[in-house]
């Protein structure tokens, strides 16, 4: 592709990215209204305010993106923007339920929460222009990542929440930092397995009728398997242990096409569970809610039964938004929020939201596809399958297919930490699809031969 032909291409994304942009803020804007139109027969007072807030970021960002980040991809914005507008409706009609029995102002301090997002994701673009340098500094963000990851664990400033050590509090602010700490590790993976892929991938020892790496192969194995099990017995969090290991094995096997690391960690992963779920009563409670929700009584039973209850209210096409009961759900705003979406939108509402996150993920993935360095293929695959994760574990959870955890869905629940953390993960696949314009992905292995004649 030339340079002129790579210009008229990343013209052409940039329009695009903005026509997506008009008709995510028209849906999001009706669905104000429609919340608004239920409780009052008038248009919502505040309506022009979040209509203005919202039109100010996609404007704005827009024309940043247009400058600063030519050629990238036009929908990971637009799907961003869309989830979180429409988080920011189910708030506020979460906060019109609530607000007869407790005051509940969530909405306006999530609206702060987005405008800081995304200026943290436009700060993320300036600073990561060469996104290969976090590949230099991986040991750093390493240890980082696993000193926030433990950071709840602290006295005086780690805090339980909903009965898991998640939190720290300091100068009246409560942060998640694990939030943070995931992409860290995110970025650590893909770096350690960019520069070990050849020593990851070669068998030189025979296990029975398998043949598998190196024995110190299994070391980082072994170590993100300790660090995901220490997440779940000592700040009891199934979902984050389940998404970090789930992270590791994910990129690991990608980078090595070797199934030998999947079972190997599935095996250890429930070992470590059995044993977890033997030794601590909160394991148990989890379990036994999944598998016998409605003879337990264990703290979080009724939960899930409410939030199925309101899926099942929800029917085919929904009560229709503002006219159901997210109050009678507990935890509303952050673990179940999708289950009070889908009590009003419905079926075909939770579908059309489940096929944005598909939407996001498949260019996720066709961004790793895309890029030529090593690196930034890992780093993509990482992020996205971190975002993927989560969103299957949350879901799964509320609708009882796997043992509900704790996790928030992505752009969609309250919760500053997880809005700030999500921004930054689309800001780094931004930054990494921006080199699909005027590159042709080349096969990883002619490309490797290439520069090594």
């Amino acid at each position: 592709m030339n340079p002129s032909e790579a210009k008229l291409e990343a013209r052409r994304r940039a329009n695009t990215e903005l026509g997506l942009l008009v008709l995510a803020l028209i849906l999001c804007l009706a669905a104000y209204a429609l919340v608004g139109l239920a409780r009052e027969p008038q248009l919502p007072a505040g309506m022009a305010g979040y209509g203005g807030v919202l039109a100010a970021i996609a404007v704005g960002t827009h024309l940043f993106m247009r400058r600063v980040t030519p050629g990238a991809d036009p929908l990971l914005f637009p799907l961003a923007f869309v989830l979180n507008g429409l988080g920011l409706v189910m708030i506020r009609r979460i906060d019109y339920a609530l607000a007869a029995s407790e005051a509940s102002e969530l909405a306006p301090s999530q609206t702060i929460w987005t405008i800081i997002g995304v200026a943290l994701m436009i700060a993320t673009l300036l600073l990561s222009r060469d996104y290969e340098i976090l590949d230099r500094y991986r040991y750093s963000i390493g240890v980082a990542a696993i000193a926030l990851l433990l950071m709840p664990l602290l006295p005086f400033i780690g805090a339980t929440i909903n009965g898991a050590d998640l939190w720290i509090r300091f100068a009246g602010f409560s942060i998640q930092p694990g939030e943070f700490a995931k992409i860290g590790l995110a970025i650590f993976f893909a770096s350690y397995l960019a520069e070990n892929r050849q020593l990851l991938t070669v068998a030189t020892n025979r296990v029975g009728p398998l043949m598998v790496p190196p024995a110190r192969a299994f070391g980082p194995v072994l170590a993100v398997w300790g660090l995901s099990l220490a997440v779940l017995v000592f700040e009891r969090d199934l979902g984050l242990s389940l998404l970090l290991f789930g992270l590791f094995i994910s990129m690991l096997y990608v980078a090595t096409a070797r199934p030998a690391y999947v079972i190997g960690g599935l095996g250890l992963f429930a070992i470590g569970g059995y044993i977890a779920f033997l030794l601590f009563g909160h394991v148990q409670d989890r379990i036994g809610i999944w598998l016998d929700l409605w003879n337990s009584d264990a703290f979080g039973a009724g939960q899930l039964q409410q939030s199925l209850f309101a899926l099942g209210t929800g029917g085919v096409a929904g009560v229709g938004l503002g006219q159901g009961h997210p109050d009678f759900i507990p935890i509303v705003s952050t673990d179940f929020i999708f289950s009070a979406f889908g009590e009003e939108a419905g079926l075909l509402g939770t579908t059309a939201l489940l096929l944005c996150y598909l939407l996001f993920i498949g260019r996720g993935y066709r961004i790793a596809l895309r890029c030529r360095q090593e690196f930034g293929q890992l780093l993509a695959l990482g992020l996205v399958t971190l975002y993927a994760l989560q969103v299957f574990i949350i879901v799964g959870g509320v609708t009882r297919l796997i043992p509900l955890t704790g996790l928030t869905l992505p752009f969609v629940s309250y919760g500053g930490s997880s809005l700030l953390a999500n921004y930054i993960l689309v800001a780094l696949l931004i930054r990494v699809s921006t080199g699909e314009v005027g590159t042709r992905p080349a096969p990883r292995r002619r490309a490797r031969a290439e520069s090594s004649a």
